[in-house]
């Protein structure tokens, strides 16, 4: 900053040196001319006469005749010291003349020095007393030193003045300055210039433009008063000559711009510093922002996590599809507005960070745990415990289905076994066989056999029973205490039935001995009759057994296996057949040896008319069950349609999301464009995309029929609604990001002053060495790229480069960090040293600034935002209050104090 400086000044004085030429060229013929009018001469004198003494004072002297004054050149060297700031060479002592000529030549050899050109004008009329060329010689010396540094929009000294003057007073009313003489007759525009910079001195609406003695004397009184200017001018001089003297006027009006220069100086200051803090603030704002979005959402994801952890299964149908339905809920519903937060969030972080760097701030740094990479972390965790519950619900759902469906086939079983048990113990207890006669005793014995049969032939039954009840306690049934209860009860009562069997078995073999025969044909009767009614009860069980299956297949078989057994009813019904014809030869027989049958068969209990009955059951159930497992059929073809209908779908909303991320990929390298026109483009993607959001709705509705409906695969398509989910957040956070990434060159662009082709070549080439084409370059890619556009890359030199495209060490430099470096050496960005130095401006050049200089220099908010920060300024200089702005400055841009 100061080598700018120095060389604005260096610039600006080589300027002013020609233009003074220039001018002094032009003014050649003054001293002939103008002082032929004794007013002009008049007003010269005093004004130069004031000027030169408001400088001598300094010096503790002054003069009172100008042309007597300087004749021994002794005030003269003295005012030019003065004035300069410089030592001119030690004059001579003596009062010859020679003396005095030499003293003057010094001071004239002085004036030359500085690049001015002095015309006619020679050290022996100074010393003559020539008032000529002494009026000469002193404007030379205004002109150089109080006016020549004056310099607005590069004009020349008189232009300068003039527009400032110009500026500073085209707001006020009867005041239109056009030159150095006529437009300041009426005084209105030296009280203009006073009242611009200090309203507290003059009331300018009380002055009239027919009072111009009075305007001139307000204005020369208030000036001499109070800014330290003396009254060179006498107002009834300049109202009184038709055309005041130009150079008086211009000497007069000079001393305004000196006196004000702080003034301008300090409004410079003051703009500066508000635009400094208004970034200070915006970019504050946005972090507050940025943290609560980020606690917001981290809270979300806290509270949400366990609520997905918990996996406690409920004992219900019922209650575990609520879940589902929650979970659902959650998808749809909950979860997608925090998507877009997650993605927002990380385009505010972006766009910050951007902001930061072209403002020359340090690197925003969130609060522990705030990083985009702890939302990142946290989102991912959120997601792996995500990804798990679905499944372990639709588990729990099947395994809940299972259940009910195994609890329902024990309580069937354990129905028709303890309603076959039932009077079983009582029979078996009995000792009917003490009074029985022989035919009795025979029929008891061929009885029991059957009995022994019969329940050899439900010992199939109890172990099935047993088995479900096994297998319901294997997937924690929620009422497993009652089926065990029921399972061990069924188990007792079956134990004390053989045992009761056996006793009653071994009673009747010590009494069979005693009996001789036995009713063959009864006998044959029952052994075959029990099989047979075993089977038909097996088929009624069978046809009325309940099934659950998932797939066409599945419902096929059982169809197949259906079939089967009707294949199997011929055979059956020869041989109910044949059991009747025993009963019928038992009756032939009877009739033809004139038997009388009294009761029942003593062998069994089952009589024809049973197994008739049984049978005229088993062939209604047979269509039943036909029914039944064509409304199986009708449902699952109704559930294939739902899986083809959601594969069809799926099948065409999968490549679409993966070709729009493609398609995105290619918008963002494309550098046949300008920035804007890629904006544009992704613009319409991203309508596109939303315009989308139909089909996904419509895929998701397919998807909650499928669930409703229990189907857990579909063999038609490799896409799940889990994998659209994920495609599709991941396409809206892709084209989110990228709008983002190109938002943020523009920003870059516009900032730093790159022009589009400068941009387009900075992509070309980054393109040109992205070899993944991800968007990213690897180090040596980076050096590649590096050396194609000309730079001289030494190891140290290029690791020093690296810290800056890649401060986190990632081994990746990305398109946004390569333009950033090779924007960031040019660019024009405020910097600690330039707030710092206007504030020092403010504060008068003190190392501190008060409370009441920072409220009066600069807005209210800016001034009350410096008062909050800025810590107490430590000096042993500092007054009561006093603020230390150098360590203020030095923390706008997170640097240590300079």
């Amino acid at each position: 900053m100061t080598t700018v400086v120095e060389t604005q000044v260096q610039y600006n004085t080589t300027y002013m040196m020609s233009t003074t030429e220039d001018y002094m060229i032009q003014e050649e013929d003054w001293d002939r001319d103008l002082l032929l009018d004794p007013a002009w001469e008049k007003q010269q004198r005093k004004t130069f006469t004031a000027w030169c003494n408001s400088h001598l004072r300094k010096a503790g002297t002054q003069i009172e005749n100008i042309e007597e004054d300087f004749r021994n050149g002794l005030k003269l060297m003295l005012l030019l010291e003065v004035i300069s700031g410089e030592r001119l060479p030690k004059p001579d002592k003596g009062k010859m003349r020679f003396h005095k000529i030499a003293n003057v030549n010094k001071a004239l050899d002085f004036i030359s020095s500085k690049g001015v050109k002095l015309v006619s004008i020679g050290a022996e009329e100074i010393v003559d007393g020539n008032v000529k060329m002494t009026l000469g010689m002193i404007w030379t010396i205004i002109l150089r030193f109080a006016i020549q540094d004056i310099s607005v929009e590069e004009t020349s000294a008189k232009e300068g003045l003039l527009l400032w003057c110009q500026r500073k007073t085209a707001p006020y009313r009867n005041v239109n300055v056009q030159n150095f003489h006529i437009s300041w007759k009426d005084g209105l525009a030296l009280c203009a210039l006073i009242h611009r910079h200090r309203p507290d001195l003059i009331d300018y609406s009380k002055l009239r433009k027919d009072d111009p003695i009075g305007n001139l004397n307000t204005a020369f009184e208030v000036a001499e008063k109070y800014l330290d200017i003396p009254k060179m001018l006498d107002a009834e001089d300049i109202v009184n000559t038709p055309k005041p003297d130009e150079k008086a006027i211009m000497t007069y009006v000079s001393c305004f711009y000196h006196a004000f220069a702080g003034a301008e100086q300090a409004e410079t200051a003051a703009n500066r510093i508000c635009k400094v803090l208004a970034v200070n603030q915006e970019n504050e704002r946005l972090m507050e922002e940025y943290e609560k979005l980020a606690s917001e959402l981290l809270e979300w994801i806290r509270r949400t996590i366990p609520w997905l952890e918990n996996r406690a299964a409920e004992q219900t149908m019922r209650a575990m599809q609520q879940k589902l339905e929650d979970f659902r809920d959650y998808r749809r519903i909950h979860k997608p507005p925090r998507v877009q937060e997650k993605c927002q969030l990380e385009i505010n972080f972006n766009t910050l960070q951007t902001k930061l760097r072209l403002s020359n701030r340090p690197a925003f740094m969130p609060s522990e745990g705030k990083m985009v990479s702890d939302i990142a972390n946290a989102w991912k965790g959120l997601e792996q415990v995500e990804k798990g519950y679905e499944e372990w619900l639709l588990t729990e759902i099947r395994r809940l289905e299972r259940l009910d469906h195994l609890a329902e086939k024990f309580k069937q079983k354990c129905g028709l076994h303890e309603s076959w048990t039932t009077g079983k113990e009582h029979l078996l207890s009995q000792k009917d066989y003490e009074t029985a006669s022989l035919m009795e005793i025979r029929a008891l014995m061929r009885k029991h056999e059957a009995f022994e049969s019969d329940l050899a032939a439900h010992q199939d039954r109890v172990e099935q029973i047993a088995a479900i009840a096994q297998e319901l306690n294997e997937l924690d049934y929620h009422d497993a205490a009652t089926v065990n209860t029921r399972c061990q009860g069924i188990c007792d009562q079956w134990d004390n039935l053989g045992t009761l069997t056996q006793k009653r078995r071994d009673a009747l073999e010590r009494v069979e001995k005693l009996w001789e025969t036995i009713d063959q044909l009864y006998l044959e009767f029952a052994k075959r009759a029990a099989p047979f009614n075993n089977w038909m009860d097996g088929a009624m069980e069978d046809l009325q057994d309940m099934f659950i299956v998932h797939s066409i297949e599945e419902i096929q078989s059982l169809i197949t296996a259906h079939d089967q057994f009707k294949a199997t009813l011929p055979e059956a019904d020869k041989e109910r057949i044949a059991i009747m014809g025993i009963q019928n030869e038992i009756t032939k027989i009877a009739q033809t040896y004139g038997i009388k049958l009294v009761g029942v068969n003593p062998y069994t209990v089952l009589s024809p008319q049973d197994i008739t009955n049984k049978w005229e059951a088993v062939k209604q159930l047979v269509p039943l069950r036909d029914q039944m497992l064509q409304e199986e059929v009708a449902r699952q073809q109704a559930n294939e349609r739902l899986r083809r209908s959601f594969a069809a779908q799926a099948n065409i909303i999968g490549p679409w999301i993966q070709t729009k991320m493609e398609e995105i990929g290619h918008v963002s390298v494309d550098i046949t464009g300008s920035l804007e026109e890629q904006m544009n483009n992704l613009k319409q993607y991203e309508q596109n995309i939303i315009n989308y959001k139909s089909n996904i709705d419509k895929l998701e509705g397919d998807h909650q029929l499928i669930q409703e409906a229990l189907i857990f695969d579909n063999k038609h398509t490799n896409y799940t609604m889990e994998h659209i989910r994920v495609g599709w957040e991941q396409l809206l956070t892709t084209i989110a990001r990228t709008i983002n990434e190109v938002e943020n060159q523009i920003l870059t662009r516009d900032a730093k002053g790159i022009s589009q082709e400068q941009l387009n070549e900075f992509r070309a080439s980054f393109n040109h060495f992205d070899r993944k084409r991800n968007g990213m370059m690897d180090p040596d890619d980076f050096r590649a790229c590096l050396i194609s556009m000309g730079y001289d890359l030494g190891e140290v030199e290029f690791a020093r480069i690296m810290t800056l495209v890649d401060p986190n060490n990632t081994g990746v430099v990305t398109f946004q960090a390569f333009i950033d470096f090779m924007t960031r050496e040019t660019a024009e960005t405020d910097t600690a040293e330039q707030v710092m130095a206007s504030f020092k401006i403010l504060a008068s050049d003190k190392p501190y600034i008060t409370v009441e200089e920072l409220r009066r220099e600069l807005p209210p908010e800016q001034a009350e935002y410096c008062i909050s920060r800025m810590t107490k300024y430590i000096g042993s200089d500092g007054a009561p209050g006093a603020l230390d702005y150098i360590s203020f400055s030095s923390a706008l841009y997170g640097e240590s104090d300079l």
